[in-house]
């Protein structure tokens, strides 16, 4: 356990850390990556470009220091992380190059604050947070070994299918080379993809699976990421995929990680509502095939908004799916739809998915809420779910990147509901 005189230095120095905790982990990765250029392959190179790895990172380091002394608190985030790192293939090795480095940057940024008395205390408060890890992940590396079909590191799959799905997905169905059995997984979690790209070096990249578990194969819908401008080109590995990888060739696959999932055993008569937008879709349509193939008796609600119908991928399957069970309900929502979109029936309006139109599709807020996709949607969501009153306790999401960026413009008691929900 962390001594009381760690804890008390910790939080004594935590608003000191929080107002540079940016710069404390941009300072971080450089020194990182310039001592062991290694670990690099770990880390996707886009999202430090942008700074969201640098900002997740901060938040992270905040909420340690700000619940050093009620741990408990940070269950949720503990289990995100370490399928996270698990899905990466981050062993106990990597986590004393990661104190170190973050050491050196408390030291470079806050200089003459950052005393003896000061390092050592974040030293053993570092070293108390790995060990948590490294257990974690441990158990979950047991685990994905043991299982029928399971496996640790990565595995050779073969491109059995290449489906184009609209304009901007694609779906990939893998199969193994060795013919082999495979892990059985949970609507919802991910698999990591290894591709040799022929001109750049890149890290792996997770993709939801998007089908339900218990088939000889396992799906992922990869969207094409365009560039923002001419001198931000689009993303690497998904224009790759749609436009290099074909049927017969060979990738390199994780095993099954997440903890944003649904358990369809314990789904009971309460209404479920699936939320996605836009690629969000993914792992709510693994979810979507689960809870059909369980023929579970509870309403269930699929809410997808999406550009238009050039753009929405799996209606129809969605639609296939609804029509097979009568306890499922649809709902297609575009913003900008093509000019016959609404008319032929592609959709089912024009708008978004808000409070309004939401409160008009359900019939009631005592229901099982699960949701995912771009940012903006995610925090529109976030914020009209609790101003209809939805409990935080009924919220499961899926969010990649920092938590201020999708809580913006809740209270903080809202904000702590929703961290308490993550645990669900």
């Amino acid at each position: 356990m962390l001594t009381d005189q760690t804890i008390r230095i910790v939080k004594e120095t935590a608003p000191a850390v929080a107002a540079h905790a940016e710069a404390i982990t941009r300072r971080f990765y450089a020194l990182m990556f310039a001592g062991n250029p290694e670990v690099k392959a770990y880390f996707n190179q886009a999202h430090q470009h942008s700074g969201g790895q640098q900002r997740a990172l901060a938040g992270a380091i905040c909420a340690y220091a700000a619940n050093i002394d009620n741990l408990g608190a940070l269950g949720p985030a503990v289990e995100l992380i370490a399928q996270k790192h698990c899905s990466l293939g981050i062993q106990a090795e990597h986590y004393p190059i990661v104190g170190k480095y973050l050491l050196l940057a408390i030291i470079d940024i806050l200089g003459d604050a950052a005393t003896e008395e000061v390092l050592a205390a974040w030293g053993e408060a570092y070293q108390f947070l790995a060990k948590i890890f490294i257990d974690r992940e441990q158990a979950i590396y047991d685990e994905q070994a043991a299982q029928p079909g399971g496996w640790n590191g990565y595995r050779p799959f073969r491109v059995d299918r290449k489906v184009v799905e609209s304009d901007v997905v694609t779906s990939l169905y893998l199969k193994p080379v060795d013919g082999g059995p495979i892990a059985a997984f949970k609507p919802g979690q991910y698999i990591t993809v290894r591709v040799d790209h022929p001109t750049t070096p890149t890290s792996p990249r997770n993709y939801s699976l998007s089908d339900r578990p218990g088939r000889d194969y396992y799906r992922i819908s990869v969207k094409r990421e365009a560039g923002l401008t001419d001198d931000v080109p689009g993303g690497l590995i998904s224009n790759y995929v749609h436009d290099e990888i074909n049927v017969g060739d060979t990738l390199e696959v994780g095993p099954p990680c997440g903890e944003f999932t649904l358990d369809v055993d314990q789904i009971g008569k309460r209404p479920v509502v699936l939320l996605s937008g836009g690629i969000g879709i993914t792992p709510l349509l693994s979810m979507l095939h689960s809870l059909a193939e369980k023929q579970v008796d509870a309403p269930v609600y699929f809410l997808h908004a999406a550009r238009n119908s050039r753009i929405h991928s799996h209606a129809e399957e969605v639609r296939r799916v609804a029509a097979e069970r009568e306890n499922v309900v649809t709902h297609f929502v575009y913003d900008q739809p093509l000019h016959d979109d609404v008319t032929a029936g592609r959709c089912d309006g024009d708008g978004v998915l808000d409070a309004q139109r939401l409160a008009t599709l359900l019939p009631t807020t005592d229901a099982e809420f699960y949701f995912c996709g771009p940012k903006g949607f995610m925090a529109n969501v976030a914020r009209d779910l609790k101003k209809w009153g939805v409990d935080e306790a009924d919220l499961h999401y899926e969010f990649f990147g920092p938590k201020a960026e999708l809580t913006a413009g809740l209270t903080e008691s809202q904000v702590a509901g929703m961290r308490t929900a993550k645990s669900h």
